[in-house]
Order: structure tokens, then C-alpha cells, then sequence
């Protein structure tokens, strides 16, 4: 009876990994670091030719070329003379910035015809990746019974005195130290941050943004997604170094080699960047509670949000130059939250994953008939605490923390980094204290005069509208005390109250200061508002905080018991913006049951643009028209179609981050750079799909095209080298 037992786990076993394994496929965002021998096995037999020393570990290896883009996004060095490519939509920021009514580089382009007329661009920065090693043991023998933000604050100190450590030998590299597999393992990665970063070649935002809000995460796509940023140097040490106009070109250890081969169907394609966030470990509750919380709160807020700033946006351009970069990221997400909504219902995500989480638990169950027992009497040990998940109380918690956890979802939505208004009320709770240190009431907090950055009747809708919009949603014992006021002395007109708040508050009034320490200082109401505004949301931390820790914990626990249950196979940790690599191959998608193809070619944006009088978004310059319409693409177009092919497919695994990740061939060519998944594959950030998961890439041949025969860029196509 035993050995029939044992002969059934086995079988169990075996069909369980096979399931899995099927399912999984190629999928993954891996770590180069410890990249597991299956999957470098699997990657070379599906048509990788590099060695994991040309990958990762050698002094040139491929990885030193693939950067992390100023915090939010991935990029590649393409020359010695550290030119790097991005995404159109990663430089955005900086593009609005360095544009005004009189020279809008996000409406006409921009080109840099000299090192002299590169444009820096303060606060941003790129990141290479110079070494990762498991710090677990070390990290796990400090946090042990330690709360969320106690280990925090812990791994805070080890990183910064790892990097006191590292900076002794040079002073240009720091650590950070990010949890993996829900907290299960932790990594301590080295990075060298250039800070002297500057803006050298963009499209036109009609061919950089081509399809607007009308084609995000939709195939087919024609956008032409890039944007060209140079890295600069310590002339005496080409390392690091603050912005300087003595500053040179930096000279990388690596570059990418720009290919012009192309792909076919089929062929092996690779990702590497900084993919931000999933959570495919993540609990059917906790899934329930991002599609039902996150997203919808995320969706209802930024409708009236973005409507507003529509509105105001379409009065003039210069309003139109100060929101366009907020506008394109809100709507970016408030997109990709009502997707990844459709996608978990439509294939039934909260569902499959109680479905596997019944499997584990019967695993967990299954643990405890221990087959060796003496006479073959079953006996019971404990499962080990690191695995043993309690279903029932994640359940309960995720119930118990619902109320709070949308109350500050709606506070997120409404008053962080909304209007200017709310932005300076919040501010002065973590302002710098300026004035003397022996007089604190003459220490002062104060703002730069930025008032070319809003339109002040915008930011007076925007606050009206998101102060009641949040009472109306949110239940009246997570409101703070200035709604009270708008009740009792405004009969509930936000309007009326936000006319007197930007009457009689000096928050948005120049050259203002404001004394902390003095007695008139909380008779400002906009300094009384963000002091309401902080103090509820302190309480709405304060009732999530101990449910937040137990929730931690149980879904940690149930990452550990997958991996421990499917301990055969290779697992990857969820993204955290570490560097990851993707592979698969380019493939087509199949929408309405037929082949959607694999690439697009010039023919279809040109068909696009000519329906701009009913789309805004399809919008281009004649003389895009007249570059799209060319009857020779010359070296640029395909050999085998005889096309331009503008942007293409794969099935590699991508996120928010990956945004201007290099996208390889085989041989570790640049055939492309990603910049969007697929409409039916927004929920992958909580369950990968590789039949409907699609990784959108703008074809490296059209960015060439681009910037020849759009920019005459000759100076950047000779330093590329494009072979």
C-alpha cells in the first residue's frame, strides 16, 4: 500500500509539473545574475548564439549596453560616444520641458546638430548595473519578528553601508538592496548613476506619440517610439560626474551592435531592461482587490481628471505644453487599469487562481501523511511555517482592510501630485527648513516661482472637482476636517470653497514664506488643508498598517509553497525594476480568431494619417505623408517583404519599465525597442498568457529611417554604425 502511495505522489507530481511547464512556456522576466541553466539551455535551443559570459559575465558583456532610463524606463547605448536609445514617451518629460510656444520641440522635433547644442536636462539620470549577489542569509539573520517598516528601515542601513563599503574602492558606485519572491530572498545590486544626461535627436510628437490615446496597447501599431539621450562624462576619469559644460562624451565598455537584418517569423527575439512591477505570486484576494479597488478608483478618478485637462489643454498651446506630459501619464494607466479589468474577467484570472490556490492547499494537506511512519502508520508533522499559507485568514484580512484601502486609493487618485494647489499644501509637511538654526520661528519653508508650469483656472477646477468627488466616494469617517468646512460654512459648494481657498491662502502666491514655528502659520487655510489632508491619511495608514504586515506575511508564505511545490522547475521573481531579461520569438496574434501578422509597414500609416480629419490622434505633417509614401525605403526596408516595416511583435514578457528595452536578435543585435504590450494581455502583470501576451517593438529600421530622411542626423548614423 505504501509503494502504491508513493507511486501516485509521484504521478501527481509529475503531472502537475507538466501542466505548469506547458503553461509556462518561455515566459519570464529573469534575473542575469543567477539565470538558471534550464532556461539558458532553453534560450540557445530556441536560437540564442551567445554564451552566458557574452550575456552577463564577461568584462563586455551584452548587459553593460542595457541601462536603467532616469528611474522609470530602460534604455540601450548604441555608440562609443554613449548615444542611448529610449522610447519617444520615456524622453516625454524631457522633451515638454525644453519646449515653449516659440521652439515646441514636442510639436516639431528636435535635432542636435553638434555636442554644443545637446540640451541637459536636470533631475535625470542612467543607471548601468555593475553587480548583483544573494544577500539573503545576511539580511534574513536581521529582519527576523522585525514589522514591514522596521525591515525597511533595516535594509535601508545594511545598503548604506554596503555602500560606504563600495564607494571606498570607487566612489562612483552605490547599492541597493531590493526583496525577491515576496520577501522569500533579497539581492544587493551595485549601480553607477550618470547624472550629465542630454537631449540629442526626437521626432515630432505626430510621429513619436502617432496614434495618441486611440492606439495605446492596440495592434496594429504604427508609432514611431523613440528618442535619442546622450551620456556625459568626467573628462579626466570618464566616470560620473555632475553637469558640466568641460564634460565629454562618455565612453562606454560596451555598446550594441544596430542591425539591419531584420527578423522573420519564428526567429529567437530577447529582451533586457528594468521591468517595474507584477505580482503573478499575488492571492485571488489580492487580485480581487486590484481590480475591484486599484483599477476601478484609478479608472472613476482620472475620468474626471483627464477631462478636465482635455478641456483646458484644447484652449491654447501653451496650456497644452504645460499639462501634455501629465496627460500622457495619467491616461496611460487609467488606459491599462479599464484593460487588465476587461482581461481578468474575460479569461476568468480571480478564478484560475482559487483554483490553484485549492492545488496548493492540497499539497500543503498532502504533507502531512507521512509515509515512513513505523508499520506504515500515518503520522502528522507540521508543515514548515515558511510554506504553511492560511487561505482563511488572507481572506479575512483582505476583507478587513478593504474599506481603508479604498478610502486611500481615492486620496492617492485625488490629492498627490494632482493640482498645484494640493501639490505645495502637501508639500510644506516634508519641506526644507530654511532660515537660521538658533531662531526656529525664523526658520521658514518657501516654493520657486514656477507658475509657468499651470494654468491657474485648470488648477482651480481640478481642486474643486477632486475635493468633491472624493466626499461624494469616499464613507464620511475617512474625510478630512477641511470637508467639514465646506459643509457647514459653504453649504457643500467646492466651487465657492475653492475660490476662497485660493483667495485667502498665499500657497500659490510668489515669493511667499511661510514660518512653521510662528502662531499665524495654521491660520492659512491652504496650509490647513494639507495638514487635514496628511492627518487622514495618517489614520487610513494607521488601520492598514497591522492589517498590511499580516497580509505580507501570508502572501509570502504562499509564493514560498508554489516554488517549494514545483521545486523541479525554474522560477523567476516578480519585477522590482532590477535588471531582467525576456525571450521568445516573433510571432504573430490572432484577433477575431484571424493572424493580425507580425509587423506593420509604412502603406498602413499612411492610411492611418489619412483619416486624421476624423481622428486628431492620426495627424501628421506633409512631410511625414510624403516619407511614409516613399517608393524605395532604400537599405531600410525589409529584403524579403520589399516593405519598411514600422513596428512588430514577439511573445516576450513585458511591463511598466520595460518601456525602451532593447530588443535583441540571437546574436545580441538591436533589431528593436519595446515600448507596449497588447490590449488582451494587460492583466499578464498578475497571470502571463503567452497565446494573447504580446511584446509591441518599433522596428530599428524605421528609427533609422527617421532620423535620415526626417532629421539628416548624418553625424548619429556614422557613430551608430548600423550594420
Amino acid at each position: 500500500m505504501k509503494k502504491l502511495l508513493v507511486t501516485l505522489f509521484v504521478l501527481l507530481f509529475a503531472s502537475l509539473n507538466f501542466q505548469y511547464s506547458t503553461v509556462k512556456a518561455d515566459e519570464g522576466m529573469w534575473t542575469l545574475s543567477d539565470l538558471d541553466s534550464l532556461v539558458l539551455k532553453q534560450m540557445q535551443a530556441e536560437g540564442f548564439q551567445m554564451t552566458y559570459d557574452e550575456l552577463y559575465n564577461g568584462p563586455q558583456a551584452l548587459r553593460e549596453a542595457c541601462v536603467n532610463f532616469s528611474g522609470y524606463c530602460s534604455g540601450v547605448v548604441v555608440s562609443p560616444d554613449g548615444l542611448v536609445f529610449t522610447n519617444h514617451h520615456c524622453g516625454f518629460g524631457a522633451i515638454n520641458k525644453h519646449s515653449t510656444v516659440e521652439h515646441d520641440y514636442m510639436l516639431n522635433g528636435f535635432y542636435a546638430k553638434s555636442f554644443e547644442e545637446e540640451l541637459p536636462n536636470e533631475g535625470m539620470f542612467i543607471s548601468f548595473m555593475k553587480e548583483q549577489q544573494d544577500v539573503t542569509e545576511r539580511i534574513n539573520a536581521l529582519i527576523k519578528d522585525a514589522k514591514k517598516d522596521e525591515i525597511e528601515n533595516i535594509i535601508d542601513s545594511i545598503a548604506n553601508l554596503m555602500t560606504d563599503s563600495v564607494k571606498k574602492l570607487d566612489a562612483t558606485l552605490h547599492i541597493d538592496i531590493d526583496p525577491f519572491y515576496e520577501g522569500n530572498k533579497y539581492y544587493a545590486t551595485t549601480y553607477q548613476d550618470f547624472t550629465d544626461v542630454r537631449l540629442v535627436f526626437t521626432v515630432p510628437k505626430s510621429m513619436g506619440k502617432f496614434g495618441g490615446e486611440t492606439d495605446n496597447w492596440m495592434w496594429p501599431r504604427q508609432t514611431c517610439d523613440f528618442s535619442v539621450f546622450r551620456i556625459y562624462a568626467d573628462p579626466k576619469t570618464n566616470g560620473p560626474a555632475e553637469y558640466s559644460k568641460d564634460n565629454v562624451p562618455y565612453h562606454p565598455v560596451r555598446w550594441a551592435q544596430v542591425s539591419l537584418q531584420g527578423y522573420d517569423e519564428g526567429d529567437f527575439a530577447m529582451t533586457i531592461g528594468y521591468p517595474g512591477s507584477t505580482s503573478r505570486y499575488q492571492s485571488s484576494y489580492g487580485i480581487q482587490q486590484r481590480r475591484d479597488i486599484e483599477n476601478a478608483i484609478r479608472i472613476q478618478v482620472r475620468d474626471k481628471k483627464l477631462a478636465i485637462l482635455k478641456k483646458y489643454m484644447a484652449q491654447d498651446e501653451k496650456t497644452r505644453i504645460q499639462y501634455e506630459s501629465a496627460f500622457a501619464n495619467s491616461s496611460n494607466y487609467w488606459k491599462n487599469s479599464i484593460g487588465m479589468n476587461k482581461c481578468i474577467d474575460s479569461i476568468g484570472l480571480i478564478q484560475q487562481k482559487q483554483q490553484y490556490e485549492y492545488e496548493i492547499n492540497q499539497w500543503l494537506h498532502s504533507r502531512k501523511v507521512d509515509l515512513n511512519g513505523e508499520n506504515g502508520i500515518a503520522i502528522a508533522p507540521e508543515i514548515p511555517d515558511n510554506i504553511n499559507v492560511d487561505f482563511d485568514l488572507l481572506s479575512s484580512l483582505y476583507s478587513r482592510q478593504r474599506d481603508s484601502k479604498a478610502a486611500s486609493m481615492y486620496w492617492i487618485e485625488s490629492f498627490w501630485r494632482n493640482s498645484e494647489f494640493f501639490a505645495r499644501a502637501l508639500a510644506l509637511n516634508r519641506a526644507e527648513v530654511k532660515g537660521p538654526e538658533d531662531n526656529p520661528k525664523k526658520q521658514y519653508a518657501d516654493f520657486e516661482d514656477n507658475s509657468d508650469t499651470w494654468n491657474l483656472e485648470l488648477d482651480k477646477e481640478l481642486t474643486a472637482t477632486m475635493l468633491e468627488n472624493y466626499a461624494t466616494q469616499v464613507p464620511e469617517r475617512f474625510h478630512p476636517d477641511c470637508l467639514k468646512t465646506v459643509a457647514k460654512k459653504f453649504g457643500g459648494d467646492y466651487k465657492r470653497y475653492t475660490e476662497w481657498l485660493y483667495k485667502k491662502s498665499k500657497l500659490l502666491k510668489k515669493g511667499q514664506k511661510f514660518y512653521m514655528n510662528q502662531k499665524n502659520y495654521m491660520k492659512d487655510p491652504g496650509v490647513e488643508l494639507g495638514v487635514d489632508l496628511m492627518a487622514s491619511y495618517a489614520d487610513m495608514g494607521h488601520e492598514q498598517w497591522a492589517i498590511a504586515d499580516s497580509i505580507d506575511i501570508q502572501e509570502r508564505k504562499l509564493c514560498a509553497a508554489k516554488i517549494r511545490m514545483e521545486q523541479d522547475l525554474p522560477h523567476y521573481s516578480d519585477a522590482n525594476f532590477t535588471m531582467r531579461l525576456s525571450y521568445g520569438q516573433v510571432t504573430p496574434v490572432v484577433v477575431g480568431g484571424e493572424s493580425a501578422g507580425y509587423y506593420t509597414t509604412a502603406e498602413s500609416i499612411v492610411e492611418k494619417m489619412k483619416q486624421a480629419d476624423n481622428n486628431a490622434e492620426y495627424y501628421a505633417e506633409p512631410i511625414m505623408h510624403e516619407l511614409m509614401s516613399a517608393k524605395d525605403f532604400g537599405k531600410y526596408q525589409d529584403p524579403k517583404s520589399g516593405k519598411l516595416q514600422l513596428c512588430f511583435l514577439t511573445n516576450n514578457d513585458i511591463t511598466g519599465g520595460n518601456s525602451g528595452s532593447p530588443m535583441f536578435d540571437g546574436k545580441g543585435r538591436l533589431i528593436g525597442l519595446a515600448f507596449d504590450g497588447n490590449w488582451d494581455s494587460l492583466a499578464s502583470d498578475i497571470l502571463f498568457d503567452r497565446v494573447l501576451a504580446r511584446c509591441i517593438g518599433v522596428d530599428i529600421r524605421y528609427v533609422l529611417y527617421m532620423m535620415d530622411k526626417w532629421g539628416h542626423a548624418d553625424r548619429l548614423l556614422q557613430e551608430i554604425n548600423a550594420q
